[in-house]
């Protein structure tokens, strides 16, 4: 007899099988006994009145590793409607102490840290593994919309020689008597593999040295990034990012059903608006000295709602009462502000931000010829928070050589970089989605550490 899963048990009603997994619990009800097994897909059910056949569990605590050998009946009272019984028990790997917390209860009952502390054994939790089922079907769902749009996938280098892209926020680490760093992101190499597949994209590890302590960052976490050429500007990006991001929540609703409702998910509200032919739209008219800014810059498309950054810092200044006008950057409040609003103007939870200031964007970020303090890049904020950070950028190599002297940067460390500019690169752009983050606000959790598998951070190196 071939071992079978438990979300196989269905498919073979009336045979006799061998499931193999996790005693997540065991119970007695007078004579009869409860036996839950938990193997890596889900939980299933037997059902024993033999005392003989219990002996084998004698001194086996949750957790053991059992082999349940039994006839598949029906029974809607069991979990996935069947159960086994007739059965015979073997312990192939037995546990004697108790976890450090219950496993079989529906939520765990411990605090973060303490969770973390033995996230060796917590994850094993049916709420806890889903999060990372999500969050594989993320990432199946991105590869699989991507491929299917000529994109080529890529794994770049993590240790690189420079700590050029942001500043010093950078772990440096010996590499043979050498000094190297990990990488903050794969964007330099995925700009140059522009010149080579023309579509690409990453699905890896990304590190911030950064000596933050908050809900909603950790210094590594995984990035999907996908960058492109021969596009218009940055509308083109934000185009192929609201395809990308629906695919993924399509896939998640049609292959993770299980996971999402175990999790108590809501799905997200998904609002995008067509652009005629010709059409020029403002969202609002929020009486500022500049024009409104064309609710879609492209005709043709769909894409989600979006606002420009000094739209967006009236916008607060008007309805919350807070002037941010003037500052370089959005606050976690203003996003949060933003994304209520996006819900209720738009009924969409997700919003762009375009047009960020210069000043908080990467050298090689494209300004926006009409003003140049103010750039062809966007965030889009998921239920008001930053998801995904993404942009037009700079190709020409006479720009690149006149933005690293604007910013005072020496040519040196850029030089293979700016090779690649120097023999000719298309307009190109693209983003990057943080896999940790949407899963955390798909779910509504209150700290990313939770959608993170063994999260680093400023305190933590364990697990």
């Amino acid at each position: 007899m071939e071992r079978i899963r438990t979300t196989q048990l269905r498919e073979h009603i009336a045979q006799r099988v061998i499931l193999r997994g996790w005693m997540h619990n065991l119970r007695a009800l007078g004579k009869i006994s409860f036996i839950l097994v938990r193997d890596g897909y889900g939980i299933a059910q037997a059902v024993t009145q033999d005392e003989n056949a219990l002996s084998a569990l004698r001194g086996a605590r949750d957790e053991s590793v059992i082999e349940v050998e039994g006839v598949i009946v029906a029974e809607a009272q069991a979990p996935g409607g069947v159960e086994l019984r007739d059965i015979t028990l073997r312990v192939l790997a037995p546990v004697t102490d108790p976890p450090p917390f219950p496993l079989n209860k529906p939520t765990v009952n411990a605090t973060l840290d303490v969770f973390l502390d033995h996230a060796t054994v917590g994850l094993r939790h049916p709420r806890k593994r889903a999060l990372l089922r999500l969050s594989a079907g993320i990432m199946r769902a991105f590869r699989e919309f991507l491929d299917g749009e000529g994109f080529t996938e890529i794994q770049s280098p993590k240790l690189v020689a420079s700590a050029t892209e942001s500043g010093a926020n950078v772990f440096a680490v010996d590499y043979f008597g050498k000094r190297a760093f990990l990488a903050q992101s794969p964007q330099f190499y995925k700009q140059i593999m522009v010149g080579v597949f023309e579509r690409v994209y990453e699905v890896g590890p990304v590190f911030r040295a950064e000596p933050h302590d908050t809900t909603r960052h950790t210094n590594e976490y995984v990035s999907l990034d996908a960058e492109f050429g021969f596009i218009e500007n940055h509308f083109t990006v934000m185009a192929l990012l609201t395809r990308v991001i629906r695919h993924i929540l399509a896939r998640l609703a049609e292959r993770h059903a299980a996971e999402l409702e175990l999790l108590d998910v809501k799905m997200p509200m998904l609002n995008v608006i067509a652009s005629p032919a010709g059409a020029k739209q403002s969202p609002i008219n929020l009486g500022i000295d500049s024009s409104p800014t064309p609710l879609l810059a492209m005709t043709g498309v769909e894409l989600f709602p979006h606002l420009h950054f000094r739209d967006a810092q009236q916008l607060i200044f008007e309805k919350y009462g807070e002037d941010c006008r003037g500052e370089p950057d959005l606050a976690p409040q203003h996003e949060r502000w933003l994304g209520q609003w996006a819900r209720a103007t738009y009924a969409s939870d997700f919003l762009f931000v375009i047009g960020y200031p210069m000043s908080k964007r990467p050298f090689y970020t494209h300004p926006d010829p009409a003003d140049p303090k103010y750039s062809y890049s966007f965030d889009l904020l998921f239920r008001g928070t930053e998801l995904v950070t993404g942009g037009q950028r700079l190709h020409r190599h006479a720009d690149y050589l006149a933005a690293l002297a604007r910013a005072g940067y020496p040519l040196e460390p850029f030089a293979h970089y700016l090779e690649a500019m120097k023999y000719g690169m298309p307009p190109h752009g693209g983003f990057a989605i943080g896999l940790e983050r949407f899963v955390m606000q798909l779910c509504g959790l209150s700290n990313l550490r939770e959608a993170t598998l063994f999260p680093r951070d400023t305190h933590r190196l364990t697990p």
